[in-house]
């Protein structure tokens, strides 16, 4: 998608932010833990390159990508250090993950069997995390039988080389602790299995380092806390205490574009979901659906000047319009999502308003919306 330059609406990510989460984790990590840090679809929307070299600057070990094209735009913008591919990745591209240095996710031993006829070929060694599915139901080893003939399938096998094992948590953003420690006590029941000996084993992300301890895992994957957001919030219950500082770091910003009166009868929008019932003032935003800024955001208030201002009529794939107390000037500043987590308009509340949590709010904010970077 094309980004709108030419178009008054923005994403701004505030560096400043992103690096006093990291190092607030790093401060937090147990001694001899690492921090790989999780830039998966480009950065949780904040852009994954420039999160990584600031994250690489604070002292990440490495990255965690979801799909092998965000390895290698990594590797594109020089940036060497490890980085796993969390989800599957067809095993004919294996040789590009271990020409390029990427570690890949295997998911069981099939998986395994045919990476490894692709790596023969080309006389390549790939490295690989073994995936453990303690709970989540996703990807992963869970019968002991299979990941027993794994292991013995990579013993002495030279196109492999075993870097990590790992699972993911479920739950670990619930006060309800009982499915996490299930999890933990089948992720400790493979790890029990193992004949091969992987350089890492982990099963800590954002919301495990957060809000537990005593886990034992040598790398913490850092992920939602990075952009200062707490994992466990969701409608319907409050945030659980986070064990260290997050700063939001998304700022979501536009302007008017056009303001007029409306009269008595006049509708806004598709189908007149909204009616005037007086002489309203009207003022127009270019963002729309196709931005990400979802439908369902009709009502929502966000700021416009020194107002707050609610959403009337259905947002548009490319506008939406708002009811204003008084006539303010074209040009005017909107701030749609703000970064300040006390602001009505903050993520969470945005999240809250659809339903929904900061993590698919922000992941829908796509590249037609420019991202501008300070440092703050």
């Amino acid at each position: 998608m094309v980004p709108g330059y030419y178009r008054p609406a923005v994403v701004k990510v505030n560096l400043g932010a992103i690096r006093r989460n990291i190092k607030n984790e790093m401060q937090h990590l147990e001694p001899n833990q690492k921090m790989l840090a999780v830039v998966k679809a480009n950065g949780y929307g904040h852009g994954a390159v420039e999160v990584a070299k600031v994250a690489e600057e604070e002292g990440a070990a490495g990255f965690c990508v979801a799909i092998l094209d965000e390895a290698l735009e990594l590797r594109r913008a020089d940036i060497v250090k490890p980085i796993l591919v969390l989800g599957v990745v067809s095993p004919e591209y294996a040789p590009i993950a271990a020409v390029n240095n990427v570690s890949l996710t295997v998911p069981n031993l099939e998986w395994l069997k045919d990476a490894e006829k692709y790596l023969a070929k080309e006389n390549l060694q790939l490295k690989i995390h073994l995936g453990i599915d303690s709970g989540m139901g996703r990807i992963g080893f869970n019968e002991d039988d299979e990941f027993v003939a794994a292991n013995k399938f990579l013993e002495n096998n030279d196109n492999f080389f075993i870097e990590g094992m790992f699972a993911h948590f479920a739950s670990a953003d619930s006060d309800d602790e009982t499915y996490f420690k299930h999890q933990c006590e089948k992720f400790k029941h493979m790890k029990s299995l193992l004949t091969v000996k992987p350089k890492w084993i982990h099963v800590d992300n954002t919301a495990a380092s957060i809000f537990h301890s005593g886990i034992k895992s040598d790398l913490v994957r850092f992920g939602i806390g990075i952009y200062g957001l707490n994992p466990s919030s969701n409608p319907s219950s409050p945030d659980l205490t986070s064990a260290i500082e997050l700063e939001p770091a998304l700022l979501f910003e536009s302007e008017l574009t056009h303001v007029k009166t409306i009269h008595k009868g006049d509708g806004v929008g598709y189908g007149s979901t909204f009616m005037a019932e007086e002489d309203t003032i009207i003022g127009t935003v270019p963002v729309g659906y196709a931005d990400g800024w979802i439908r369902k955001y009709q009502g929502f208030k966000v700021k416009v000047g020194d107002e707050y201002c609610p959403i009337v009529g259905r947002i548009c794939m490319d506008q939406f319009m708002v009811k204003m107390p008084k006539k303010m000037l074209v040009g005017t500043k909107v701030v749609i999502i703000s970064n300040n987590p006390s602001d009505p308009n903050n993520i969470k509340a945005a999240a809250d308003y659809v339903d929904t949590i900061h993590y698919e709010v922000a992941c829908l904010l796509n590249d037609r919306l420019p991202r501008v970077y300070y440092e703050k």
